[in-house]
């Protein structure tokens, strides 16, 4: 309670603009990044999320949305991170890009297949001195994505995408790097040689979407569904290329007054090739809604499961949550309203990693949980969201708090 008050202060200092049934002119959302995730520890830094109206006939769309953040976790991920999102900056065309670089000394690693046994005693125990699940990594990535219009609701979509990784076996005073899976695997030649440091590799995508939703930060009604090829050549000579194929359907449906039943069923598998092992993880989306875009576990795909729980080279996921505002109101000039969310989640290894070498085990986990959200002027929402898996006592209760929906 204290996090939500301490961001709603915050945000009332945003640019102030009279209340009005719509929203014009540059609409700003400056705030300390003062969160909270089970996964990564509390983070501390500064955000903001910029939204330009124009005149302000169009709102709840916007005519540019800017959001910027640099920030730290306390167990020790740092991110710098850029996003910009317009259908108006080439006629015709919307323009969605980002640019992120992420370093963490303990990014998460429980092997493949969901073969491996979990073990909370551990995972970042320092009673044993052991980080079994961890390796240190280096993330830079650069998006750009492009939608024009076919006919109504439908659209073509086209874009690339460049990542460059950089993969290391974690130590610190507190951890012994030799006891850790990704050093086993590495040692052993399970995870071969020429991607242990990482790579660099340029995507290519191209698909279709569909559209029909009512607005686009929270809807009422509508489908929204993407389906596209995402392919990489082997440009940069790291021995893997690889074609997936990446499907999101989600639709929400308006129950009553102020709720909205809400699903997504997403899909993404290699078609042709293999990823390297530092690639699976990526949840390819041509939109992102918070920073992160990698599971299975964390906030994007299966809430509760600890992130990258199950790793494999293909996924199937379903999120399905009731959405049911509570109340609406005006506060310092600006439009606010106040919902829960109940969910629950499920997720699936639909295509194993190299089963022959790694094997199978786990491949299913289904979640349950409840969030609350405080959104200001429909496009800024603050999440703050629980859940636990289902059957499965090992797995601490997961937490967040983020921006947005999560679809």
């Amino acid at each position: 309670m204290k996090k939500l008050i301490l961001l709603a202060v915050c945000l009332a200092f945003s640019a102030a603009l009279k209340a009005e049934d719509k929203v014009s002119g540059w609409n700003i959302g400056p705030l300390p990044c003062v969160s909270y995730n089970s996964d990564l520890g509390f983070q501390y830094g500064v955000c903001a999320d910029v939204f330009y109206y124009g005149d302000g006939s169009l709102f709840p769309d916007y005519l540019h949305r800017f959001y910027v953040e640099a920030s730290r976790y306390t167990k020790g991920q740092t991110l710098l991170h850029a996003q910009y999102d317009s259908k108006h900056l080439i006629p015709g065309i919307r323009v969605t890009s980002a640019v992120s670089f992420q370093y963490d000394p303990l990014y998460y690693f429980y092997g493949f297949n969901g073969a491996e046994n979990y073990d909370p005693s551990l995972d970042l125990n320092r009673t044993t001195g052991v980080a079994r699940y961890n390796y240190q990594r280096s993330m830079l990535r650069v998006l750009l994505d492009f939608q024009g219009s076919i006919s109504s609701h439908l659209n073509w979509a086209a874009g690339l995408s460049f990542w460059s990784m950089a993969n290391s076996a974690h130590s610190s005073e507190h951890y012994d790097a030799a006891t850790s899976l990704f050093n086993q695997y590495v040692s052993t030649g399970l995870i071969p040689a020429n991607q242990a440091d990482g790579g660099s590799h340029l995507e290519m995508k191209t698909g279709i979407v569909y559209d029909s939703r009512d607005m686009e930060a929270a809807p009422n009604r509508g489908i929204w569904a993407e389906a596209y090829l995402n392919g990489s050549p082997d440009l940069f000579g790291q021995g893997s290329s690889y074609l997936k194929l990446v499907a999101h359907f989600r639709q929400y449906l308006s129950l009553w007054k102020g709720a909205v039943f809400a699903y997504h069923l997403g899909y993404q598998g290699t078609i042709l090739g293999e990823s390297p092992f530092y690639m699976l993880p990526v949840i390819y989306t041509l939109y992102l809604r918070q920073t992160g875009s990698e599971g299975l576990g964390g906030y994007n795909t299966v809430r509760g499961l600890i992130q990258n729980r199950l790793t494999g080279e293909g996924y199937l996921w379903g999120n399905f949550e009731l959405r049911q505002k509570l109340v609406s109101f005006d506060f310092i000039g600006e439009h606010w309203y106040v919902a829960v969310n109940p969910f629950i989640d499920a997720g699936y290894i639909a295509q194993p990693y190299r089963a022959d070498a790694f094997g199978c085990g786990q491949r299913l986990a289904v979640s349950a949980g409840a969030g609350l959200k405080l959104a200001m002027n429909e496009n800024f929402i603050v999440s703050f969201e629980a859940a636990q898996v289902l059957g499965h006592d090992e797995y601490p209760l997961g937490s967040s708090i983020v921006l947005n929906y999560i679809f």
